[in-house]
């Protein structure tokens, strides 16, 4: 469990730091013709360095997640990455030159408890491993994302980024509870198991949602839907189906480190917003004058030494 934990902490850094770097690529990149969700768009983004950076380091951060998610609940798992904000807070802060105020720093203290308290209170990961039913119904939710995603791109722009940021963090919970349902990984059995392709489908979703969010809306408002969408759905799952369970009689205090993790990420959520380009027009060079331009300083001389000559 202490392995799990530690996956699962590692897996937060990793995909806090990348959503750093995917806000920065996603705001300088060129959006395309339609106000709605461009799939084209990954494409353009893939030509930034920063978000191939960021797709390093998520690939890194799901392997460790896959590893947490093979010894922790699913509720444990989805409170760690909540914590993606706080470790984007306290790490990343200071590359985008972003003071963090004393109520942020609570808010951090909040996450950081509330993790200790699910540690102590989480029970072993749950063995049920899903009904047929449940795979599919997991493959049909991600095959659904995409279409929501579309009419969530078309909402008008103080709600769109939020509906984005919901969207992308459904797809998250699905991979999540995707790799609960991979119980052979033979490759006959990944090909007829629907949860391996709802995964694929699940994160592939989830990575343009997020994408078009950060880009056409608010990030901090697309942040606390994704944070939102990828813990507590996928956390009833887990204990509905999944066999999730906490040790005995500490059921409460699980309820209350999950409630506390999330409330904590929520209060930093202006820790995914991409850095404000800085305005650099004060520090322009001068502009090189035409040769036959006048100079402006010597105008008034010039009209002087005429009116004189008159």
């Amino acid at each position: 469990m202490l392995l799990g934990m530690v996956c699962a902490l590692a897996s937060a850094v990793c995909f806090g730091t990348a959503s750093v770097f995917q806000a920065v690529a996603a705001r300088s990149t060129a959006p395309g013709t339609d106000s709605g969700v461009d799939p084209r768009l990954l494409l353009r983004v893939l030509g930034q360095w920063r978000y191939l950076a960021g797709l390093a380091l998520d690939g890194l951060g799901f392997l460790l997640e896959l590893v947490a998610l093979r010894a922790l609940p699913i509720y444990t798992v989805g409170a760690a990455l909540a914590a993606t904000l706080a470790v984007t807070a306290v790490v990343a802060a200071p590359l985008l030159h972003v003071r963090l105020r004393r109520g942020e720093w609570a808010a951090v203290a909040v996450v950081c408890g509330g993790l200790a308290l699910l540690a102590l209170a989480s029970g072993e990961e749950g063995h049920l491993r899903g009904t047929p039913g449940l795979r599919i119904a997991t493959l049909v939710f991600a095959v659904a994302l995409l279409p929501a995603g579309v009419l969530a791109g078309r909402l008008p722009e103080r709600s769109r980024a939020a509906a984005l940021g919901l969207g992308a963090g459904f797809g998250f919970g699905v991979v999540e509870v995707a790799v609960r349902l991979l119980d052979d990984f033979a490759p006959l059995a990944l090909l007829t198991n629907p949860a391996a392709y709802a995964l694929l489908i699940g994160g592939g979703a989830a990575f343009l949602l997020l994408t078009t969010a950060f880009q056409r809306g608010s990030v901090t408002a697309a942040t606390a839907g994704m944070v939102i969408g990828e813990t507590i759905g996928p956390a009833l799952v887990g204990i509905a189906w999944l066999g999730d369970r906490t040790r005995e009689g500490l059921a409460p205090l699980a309820v209350l480190g999950f409630a506390l993790a999330i409330a904590g990420a929520l209060l930093l959520t202006r820790f995914g917003e991409a850095p404000t380009p800085r305005d650099d027009a004060s520090e322009a060079p001068d502009v090189p004058k035409a040769p036959n331009a006048p100079d402006a300083q010597a105008a008034p001389d010039t009209q002087a030494a005429r009116r004189e000559t008159a």
